[in-house]
């Protein structure tokens, strides 16, 4: 085969591990000049750092079981793994055999050569039979934190919001958005850091005469102060005096509009996911223009696609959203005449038959046909 050139063996799995076994009849190294075979077993993973302990065995095939055996599994825990750094890590023999003496030996037979390999990857621990029960509770950090909140100690700045004021800490709301962390301790943070004004943010809500109650900037604060101790939604229902589908909707999208506006990415993307959920005629249109407006993708296809659909755009269009929709955001619009054509030009296809020609050049099976000149 020539010198470094080797034949490798399948990979096989240990300890979580791949590995193979590579064996090169002329020798691993040119200075030894093909005078002997080389052996090696090496890490197919990636891996840093993979202590292991190894055997090669060449067999002998007479049947006297004078095997050729190079182990480390004799050696203490202490001292023998040999630690390989990443893939392709080998360990073995570069003079494994010498080659004159190997293909007259009774390792030999019918040209062919057997080798045991064995592999043991060393663990950081042991594992045993467990002597004790000890039950961990789990974590209520956001317990404890909302506590903190509720509690109403050690409060060192206030929110002001149409008039109301709610008393929260620094540190926690520093630590939680970067957005507060700069207006708090910043170097161009406000002048006044006892009291942070809420101003309206201009979050759309439908204009129904049959909504008693609008969702109102403290509702917003609630909620965004509970999520920031909490790390959780606050029970809609119990903010908003509206039915579970509404509230959960309406407030949904004051959070989503309030994450963004304090990079709190997990709740965007909680209120996100809600949304998405909770796509209904009366709200579409106004969470399309929240996600347009917020950079949300996934929810923004999802409401494209619900409009879109035969059954709901006549309903939708009649909505007092879909005119914010128009005024707020015009770009969408396009968007969604885009997604109803393509949905039109599937129906056309699918309930087409023979090989009608389409008008954009297609023939039913969607292949490109020459139009006749007539």
């Amino acid at each position: 085969m020539g010198i470094g050139k080797y034949i490798a063996s399948d990979t096989f799995i240990v300890g979580g591990y791949a590995w193979a076994v590579y064996f090169y009849p002329d020798g691993k190294s040119a200075e030894d000049n093909a005078a002997y075979v080389s052996l090696f077993i090496a890490l197919a993973s990636e891996g840093t750092d993979v202590r292991a302990l190894f055997e090669l065995t060449l067999l002998d095939q007479s049947g006297k079981e004078r095997h050729k055996v190079h182990t480390h599994f004799g050696r203490t825990l202490e001292s023998g793994p040999y630690a390989l750094k990443y893939r392709g890590s080998m360990w073995g023999y570069k003079r494994f055999f010498k080659r004159t003496l190997l293909e007259t030996s009774d390792y030999l037979k019918d040209d062919c050569l057997s080798v045991s390999c064995c592999v043991g990857v060393v663990k950081s621990y042991t594992e045993g039979p467990k002597t004790y029960s000890i039950p961990v509770p789990p974590s209520d950090i956001g317990k404890q934190f909302g506590k903190l909140l509720e509690g109403g100690r050690f409060t060192d700045v206030n929110f002001e919001v149409d008039g109301e004021r709610f008393a929260a800490h620094k540190l926690v709301l520093a630590t939680r958005s970067p957005v507060f962390k700069a207006q708090l301790f910043g170097p161009l943070k406000d002048q006044n850091t006892q009291c942070i004004k809420v101003e309206d943010m201009e979050v759309p809500v439908f204009k129904r005469s049959s909504q008693k109650d609008s969702l109102r900037n403290c509702h917003e604060t609630v909620a965004l102060l509970h999520f920031i101790y909490w790390d959780a939604l606050p029970d809609m229902e119990d903010l908003v005096d509206l039915s579970p589908k509404w509230a959960s909707t309406l407030m949904a999208q004051h959070l989503l509009a309030a994450a963004d506006r304090y990079a709190l990415e997990r709740l965007k993307l909680l209120c996100e996911a809600k949304l998405c959920e909770d796509v209904a005629i009366n709200t579409v249109a106004t969470t399309l223009a929240l996600a347009e407006q917020h950079h949300c993708s996934q929810l923004k296809a999802v409401c494209l696609k619900f409009i879109a659909s035969p059954e709901n755009l006549k309903a939708v269009m009649q909505t007092d959203g879909f005119e914010y929709l128009k005024e707020s955001c015009p770009s969408v619009l396009t968007e969604l005449l885009q997604y109803v054509a393509k949905i039109g030009e599937h129906s056309v296809i699918a309930s087409g038959h023979g090989n009608e020609t389409l008008p954009d050049g297609c023939d039913v099976n969607g292949r490109r046909v020459k139009q006749r000149v007539h």
